[in-house]
C-alpha cells in the first residue's frame, strides 16, 4: 500500500508531524533540561517512561503494519563497535547538553538559547562525522560487524514472541516506576 501523495507533496505532512512531535515533547516536559538531567541522575523517570511507551507503541505499529504487508523491513547492518561508540558519544553529549537531539530542537521552539547553542554543536558534530566517515568506514564499521540481522532470525523465534517479551518486560517496568514515583 502506498500513500496517494508522494515526494515533495509529503513535506507539509512532515512539518505538521514535526510540530506535533515537538508539542508532545513540550507537554511531557522533555524540553526541560532538568527532566533530562534528572533521568541521568536516576531521580526523574519521565524520559524513561516516555521512551518505553514510544517503543511499545512504535513496536506494535511496525508489527501490525509488517504483519498486514503494509510495510517492509529495511534492516541496517549491525556494526556493534560503531553502535557502542556512537551510544557512548550520544550519552556524553546528552549529559553535557542536557537534551537529546529531539528534545533539544523542541526546546529551541520554546525559546531556549542554550538549546540553540547545543544544536549548533550537533551540527558541528555532524560535519565532523561526515568528514571523518571514510576513516570510520575503514577502521570502525568492520569491527564486530554481524551484518543485517534481527533477533527473530538470530534466535529462530517469531516476531510475535519478541513483541510479547517486550510487553511482558516493559509493562511491569512502567507500572513499577509509576508506583515508585507516586510514593516519593
Amino acid at each position: 500500500m502506498t500513500l496517494p501523495v508522494t515526494g515533495t507533496a509529503l513535506l507539509p505532512l512532515g512539518i505538521l508531524f514535526g510540530f506535533a512531535f515537538g508539542w508532545l515533547l513540550q507537554r511531557a516536559r522533555l524540553t526541560d533540561t532538568n527532566v533530562i538531567v534528572g533521568q541521568l541522575q536516576l531521580r526523574d523517570f519521565t524520559l524513561f517512561k516516555m521512551m518505553l511507551t514510544a517503543i511499545i507503541v512504535g513496536g506494535l505499529g511496525v508489527f501490525v503494519l509488517h504483519s498486514g504487508d503494509l510495510a517492509v523491513y529495511h534492516i541496517k547492518p549491525a556494526n556493534l563497535l560503531a553502535v557502542a561508540l556512537g551510544a557512548m558519544l550520544f550519552g556524553i553529549g546528552m549529559a553535557i547538553y542536557g537534551y537529546c537531539p529531539g528534545t533539544g530542537l523542541a526546546a529551541i521552539g520554546t525559546g531556549s538559547l542554550h538549546a540553540l547553542v547545543g544544536a549548533l554543536g550537533m551540527i558541528a558534530g555532524a560535519v565532523a562525522f561526515a568528514y571523518s566517515f571514510d576513516w570510520i568506514k575503514a577502521a570502525i564499521l568492520p569491527v564486530a560487524a554481524v551484518g543485517k540481522v534481527r533477533l527473530p532470525e538470530l534466535t529462530g523465534t517469531p516476531d510475535l514472541a519478541w513483541f510479547a517479551l517486550l510487553i511482558v518486560v516493559a509493562a511491569p517496568a512502567l507500572l513499577l516506576i509509576e508506583r515508585r514515583s507516586k510514593n516519593s
